[in-house]
């Protein structure tokens, strides 16, 4: 007797989705994504101007997207994931519907419905493909988790009062309680 097959979701089904419904997809599983609360937003935000503003003033050559942006993790048609921030240094990787390949340096927001998939999933996914950094913001816990997947040198646990240290760029260290107040 066959055992019955789970569906395995493509990106043409995240493009078919009703307007306004959003979802991510990976290894073809689909999660459907809650409309983020104000805090998160906020964040999202100052993060996305602090990060804009360092690399315009030092005439980097990385640019920088918020949610929803499209990051196509794989050269397949399962994993599709919308990060609150990607960082993408190879211009190659960016086309008219986002990013193909890892980007540089990813930011996650957690929220009580993410968070499983932030810690656990998302981090694997993430480091597997490619990314060299990872940052999981928890404004609940008011901590950030960096994953320094290139050195581990910066990996580790900080509070929102720390100067977060950013792998990308060595001069570049994040406040989050100072860019929330």
């Amino acid at each position: 007797m066959a055992l019955p097959q789970e569906r395995i979701y493509t990106i043409e089904d995240i493009y078919a989705l009703p307007d306004g419904q959003r979802a991510e997809l990976i290894d073809g599983q689909l999660y459907n994504m809650a409309p983020p609360m104000r805090l998160h937003q906020k964040i999202s935000w100052k993060l996305h101007q602090e990060i804009g503003d360092y690399i315009s003033s030092n005439n980097g050559n990385c640019d920088v997207y918020a949610a929803p942006f499209a990051v196509f993790l794989n050269k397949d048609n399962r994993n599709y994931v919308e990060p609150d921030i990607s960082v993408i240094c190879d211009k190659k990787k960016l086309d008219d519907r986002g990013c193909n390949g890892a980007p540089d340096w990813i930011i996650e927001i957690v929220s009580p419905s993410t968070e499983h998939m932030d810690y656990g999933i998302k981090l694997f996914k993430y480091r597997t493909a490619g990314v060299r950094e990872y940052w999981i913001v928890n404004p609940i816990k008011s901590t950030v988790t960096v994953y320094d997947f290139e050195k581990e040198e910066k990996t580790g646990q900080y509070s929102f009062d720390d100067d977060i240290p950013v792998c990308l760029y060595e001069d570049l260290s994040i406040c989050m309680a100072a860019l929330l107040s």
